[in-house]
């Protein structure tokens, strides 16, 4: 007997939202806009993204209502193509979330530092340091056994719409005139400004990938679903062109393009410096919280591909006092803190993300083609099916595509060291299933 539904359309709404609103769009406003180079573009590039990212969601519903497994990606790619490539995808799935938790690390250092470190250090070292030491304390804290729950996230998110509120409301009760800094105009084709803007969106509006797990759950699915997750992504669109507009009101595109704290600068010119000090507190908190769950949250991936026996079994010792998975979590923390020696440039650390996340993603819903075929037998059974098929997983993967040749363009060494992990991956997959076959054997 299969789960029993229990979530409404309004529970799904809500979840859309908390999946998606993370810390991105308190800094890649900046960076759409110093890749978009133009106001329209910048807007345009908004809206599209979000649009992609609709169809993104509906697609992954579908997937998750087809083939409902707790296993999320793993075990869509094992049973549509094959347990290496499944393996491989999420390997790098799982770096990329190292690289994830590194970039948004970079985000809350750039809006404590100018409070905290000294003039010697407002630069990328101040930065590196700052990123390093916050990830080191809160491995500490989580190698102690301290826990955090979800109502703390909740809450987090629930802080980060509501500081878009007040910005985006307050700004129309305000006399302020656009920053009259110059934009700089991107130099090169408009394909090219609107490909590159895309990156940093499209990591600003990550998440809704996570449907892939309630397609099994929701009541009335056929309706619900669609239902749901498009007034969740137009929530979401509505909140990310609101706040968009307020960056732009206040800064102008020049004084966007010249900022990284963008919330914290648009509270100081609205608040004063007073206003300017709590929201990037207030920044560094959530971005602190994002680390912790992290890297409390990670290290379970290591331990399920642990129990599949393609990663070692020391990924699955958990200390009985602590309940810490304290091998996986140092894994974890240590590829986070890899990355953010070897690069502290939050601009070239998306070229990286994006890079898996497009290609993995993408061939993530080219699975919904496969699994139409294998499961024809759900069809009028109920569950939710795309109803502009194949236009809408069309939509997503070319879009995708189309991101990722552009970040291959613009920086081709980023995108061979992506692939190199991709083939790392690979090998890894058939030397654990080789020593697994031996001991079998044995």
């Amino acid at each position: 007997m299969g789960i029993k539904p229990r979530l409404n359309r309004f529970d799904l709404t809500i979840i859309v939202v908390s999946l998606i609103i993370g810390m991105g769009i308190f800094k890649s406003a900046n960076e759409v806009a110093n890749r978009a180079g133009q106001t329209w573009v910048f807007f345009a590039a908004w809206i599209f993204g979000g649009l992609v990212s609709l169809c993104g969601a509906l697609t992954f519903a579908e997937i998750g209502a087809r083939y409902p497994n707790t296993g999320g990606f793993y075990k869509v790619f094992s049973y549509c193509y094959h347990p290496a490539f499944a393996f491989m995808i999420n390997w790098v799935l799982v770096i990329s979330n190292a690289a994830s938790v590194a970039a948004v690390a970079i985000i809350g250092a750039e809006y404590i530092n100018p409070m905290i470190m000294p003039a010697s250090l407002q630069n990328d070292t101040g930065v590196k340091i700052m990123t390093i030491g916050s990830v080191l304390i809160l491995y500490v804290v989580n190698f102690l056994g301290i826990k955090t729950s979800a109502r703390t996230q909740n809450v987090l998110t629930i802080l980060k719409v509501a500081m878009i509120v007040v910005l985006c409301t307050l700004i129309f009760k305000s006399n302020v005139t656009p920053n009259a800094i110059k934009p700089l105009i991107h130099h090169g084709s408009l394909i090219t400004s609107f490909g590159l803007s895309l990156v940093a969106i499209f990591f600003t509006y990550g998440g809704y990938q996570q449907t892939i797990n309630f397609g099994g759950d929701i009541i009335d699915a056929k309706r619900n679903i669609p239902k749901a997750i498009t007034a969740g992504m137009l929530i979401v669109i509505f909140l990310y062109l609101s706040i968009n507009y307020a960056y732009y009101h206040v800064l102008g595109l020049g004084g966007m393009q010249s900022t990284t704290a963008l919330a914290a600068n648009l509270a100081g010119v609205l608040f004063g410096n007073i206003g300017y000090k709590f929201f990037s507190i207030m920044m560094f908190g959530s971005v602190l919280a994002y680390i912790n769950v992290n890297v409390m949250s990670n290290p379970r991936v290591y331990y399920a591909m642990a129990e599949d026996g393609v990663l070692p079994k020391i990924f699955m010792r958990v200390n009985p006092r602590t309940q810490i998975q304290e091998f996986g979590m140092s894994f974890f923390v240590a590829a986070i803190l890899i990355v953010l020696l070897l690069n502290v440039s939050f601009s070239k650390m998306l070229n990286y993300v994006m890079f898996f996340d497009t290609i993995g993603l993408s061939m993530a819903a080219v699975s919904i083609f496969i699994l139409r075929n294998k499961t024809k037998e759900l069809d009028g059974t109920g569950i939710y099916t795309i109803k502009w098929f194949p236009l809408i997983p069309l939509i997503f993967i070319i879009s995708y595509w189309f991101v990722t040749i552009n970040i291959f363009a613009d920086n081709p060494f980023a995108a061979l060291i992506c692939l190199s992990v991709f083939v790392a991956g690979l090998i890894i997959y058939y030397i654990s299933t080789y020593f697994k076959r031996k001991a079998n054997a044995a």
